[in-house]
Order: structure tokens, then C-alpha cells, then sequence
């Protein structure tokens, strides 16, 4: 009878112990979505402006901040190393050019934070802003954020087309895939979550 009960009690509390999980896992969720489709406000003048490329409307926004002078520099990460700024920004002001460093290593949001990193030490820069997808946001300044503890990070968020239209199934996908990717980044640096080339 004792065995029985102490069973009994063993699966109420893994029970429960699931339940509360899962209901965490919601509720973060939901705030995740929150927070991507929230429409940003404008960033605090800045050092600096690192875009994040793979996707819609990053590189655009970040020299429109540029051209505003919300931040002296700006960092593309990311481009591909058969691409150049005329054909990134085609109609970009010749005052603005030597202002813009074109990084080409990156290949995963790990290698955009390296990146970065290098490049505000090499300028010494002290404030940041992050321009990205909303949806990625949240693992981007988390990245970034461990490796520039000391730098101020503005996040400049961006809404691209997918998240502006009436969700479809692949909408979904994405975004519980990239909460997903947020909750393994929360765990810690672990170099198996990365490209290894990334991950120094």
C-alpha cells in the first residue's frame, strides 16, 4: 500500500513538474512573440550600428540610421565576400562610405556577435545599436551582450514582410524555431550550438 502511494506521488509530482514546464515555455513564448512584433521606438544617439543581414529591410534600416547620425559608424555583418557596398546600397552618399565596414566573416548570429565584437574594439566604441529581424532579436543581443558586457545595447528591431501579413504555417515554424534556438542560447556559450568557425 506504502509502494503503491509513494508511485502515486512520484507521478503527481512529475505531473505537475510537466504542467508548470510547459506552461513556462508558453508564457515565454508568448512574450518572445510580443516582443517580435513590436514596432521599435527610435534608438539613443550611438557609437556605433551593427545590421545583422539575412533578411528584408536590415541593411536599408541601418543606413537610413546612419544617414540620421544615430550612430558615427556602421558594421554590415555577415555579407557575403562577393558582394560590395555599391551593390548593398547603391544610392549611398560618398560621405557616408568610409564610415561603413563591410564584415564578411560571420555565417551564423555566434560569428555576428565575434564580429562585432572585433570590429567595436577596434574602434572603441562604447554604446551600440542592433538592428535585426524582431523575431531574432532576443538571441541576437544576448549574443552580442556576451561579448561586449561592457558596450550599451539599443535594439532597433525590424519588421519584415512575414510578420506584417496574417500568419501562415511557415510564420509559425519560424518563430517556434527561433525561440527554440533563444532557449539553447540561454544555456551558455556551447560551441556545439555554432559554426565552429564562429565560435571563437
Amino acid at each position: 500500500m506504502r509502494k503503491r502511494l509513494s508511485k502515486i506521488f512520484w507521478w503527481r509530482w512529475a505531473g505537475v513538474c510537466l504542467l508548470t514546464c510547459a506552461s513556462l515555455l508558453l508564457i515565454g513564448f508568448g512574450l518572445f512573440l510580443r516582443s517580435a512584433l513590436r514596432t521599435p521606438n527610435l534608438p539613443p544617439f550611438s557609437d556605433g550600428i551593427v545590421a545583422l543581414t539575412g533578411g528584408t529591410g536590415r541593411v536599408e534600416t541601418s543606413l537610413s540610421l546612419l544617414e540620421q547620425g544615430r550612430g558615427r559608424l556602421l558594421l554590415v555583418s555577415g555579407v557575403d565576400p562577393k558582394v560590395t557596398l555599391q551593390e548593398l546600397a547603391p544610392n549611398l552618399p560618398a560621405a557616408l562610405t568610409g564610415r561603413i565596414t563591410l564584415g564578411r566573416e560571420a555565417t551564423s548570429t555566434a560569428g555576428n556577435a565575434t564580429e562585432t565584437k572585433h570590429w567595436v574594439r577596434a574602434n572603441r566604441l562604447h554604446s551600440l545599436i542592433i538592428v535585426t529581424a524582431g523575431y531574432h532579436m532576443w538571441r541576437a543581443e544576448l549574443e552580442i551582450a556576451r561579448t561586449l558586457p561592457d558596450v550599451q545595447l539599443n535594439p532597433y528591431p525590424v519588421q519584415p514582410p512575414a510578420m506584417k501579413r496574417p500568419f501562415t504555417r511557415g510564420t509559425w515554424h519560424l518563430l517556434v524555431r527561433e525561440y527554440g534556438k533563444f532557449l539553447l542560447t540561454c544555456i551558455g556559450p556551447v560551441k556545439a550550438f555554432r559554426h565552429t568557425v564562429d565560435a571563437t
